[in-house]
């Protein structure tokens, strides 16, 4: 980890409706205060009634974009979580509107990590994907032949986006 006294004593809201996942996430972000929502109108009302430093948001289970919107409306910097961490369509979408970077549960043991860097980057003014992108990497490069280079320069490929 970078520089892991960037996670203390920040508020984060993590939404999921799976009890380990939430569990997970306030084991690996200790050095937080860590408040969890289970469903959608929870998630809602804290958003509408409270200030965090980040939001991490499951996409199922809890309609995570929908919540995305509101964060982004509120002025919280928000993060999705998925399981499905190569699902490319998922990714641009939390793009779009507006999410800070993509966090796959597969990595929920680099929770910590990630969750430094999206907060250093967001202290610095600078973008997490590209670091995301640094990680998955590999993944997009065998699953879908695309390279981070190929997305500063979109007009030279086709990329299957919505």
């Amino acid at each position: 980890m970078q520089n892991p006294a960037i996670l203390k004593d920040k508020k984060i809201l993590a939404v999921d409706d799976e009890p380990d996942v939430l569990e997970v996430i306030c084991e690996e972000l200790s050095e937080c205060q860590v408040v969890t929502a289970k469903d959608y109108e929870s998630a809602k009302n804290l958003i509408e009634n409270e200030k965090y430093d980040l939001a991490i948001l499951d996409i199922m289970g809890v309609n995570g974009f929908g919540l995305l919107e509101l964060c982004a409306s509120r002025g919280i910097p928000a993060a999705m979580l998925t399981a499905k961490a190569t699902d490319i369509r998922s990714m641009n979408r939390s793009l779009k509107l507006g999410a800070v970077s993509f966090l796959p549960k597969e990595e929920m043991g680099s929770l910590g990590d990630y969750t430094a860097e999206i907060l250093q980057g967001l202290e610095e003014g600078k973008s997490h994907w590209r670091r995301l992108f640094e990680r998955l990497g590999p993944l997009f490069k065998d699953k879908f032949g695309i390279v981070w280079e190929d997305l500063e320069k979109p007009s030279k490929i086709r990329i299957p986006w919505d």
